[in-house]
């Protein structure tokens, strides 16, 4: 038979057993909202970053096209004397500007998952570790 010290024990260790297992599910979801947040964050400012690249690579694209637009007319320019010269210059003026407008874009442009979720995720992880194994005792 128990005693009723013992039982008393016995429903005291499982209430605070249960405390500490609701306070461990409500500090996840807390870190959990939180984690999700960070997500939104993160990705609006990426979002916007690579949206800003995408139109400078448009916009570079666009001043190639017009380059190479520009070259048509400057063949038919060739059989008239001195003027093919105006015509290339503007050509080339186009080609160079768009390329290099291209190659900012390009390397401004940043396609990668969002690093500080990243780590918040694992430094989240090792703490629900550390806690369920502390708790496990």
């Amino acid at each position: 038979m128990s005693t009723p010290a013992l039982e008393s024990t016995e429903v005291q260790q499982t209430g605070s057993t249960r405390g500490l297992l609701a306070s461990v599910i409500d500090d996840a979801q807390r870190l959990v909202a939180l984690e999700v947040a960070l997500a939104k964050q993160e990705t609006r400012e990426l979002a916007t970053q690579n949206a800003v690249a995408a139109g400078v690579i448009g916009f570079g694209a666009l001043l190639v096209i017009l380059g190479v637009l520009v070259a048509l007319p400057t063949l038919v320019v060739v059989s008239v004397p001195w003027h093919w010269q105006a015509a290339a210059v503007w050509t080339v003026a186009y080609v160079v500007i768009g390329v290099a407008l291209y190659l900012i874009g390009r390397s401004r442009l940043e396609l990668r998952l969002p690093p500080r979720t990243i780590e918040s995720l694992k430094e989240n992880k090792e703490w629900a570790l550390r806690r369920v194994r502390s708790n496990g005792r």
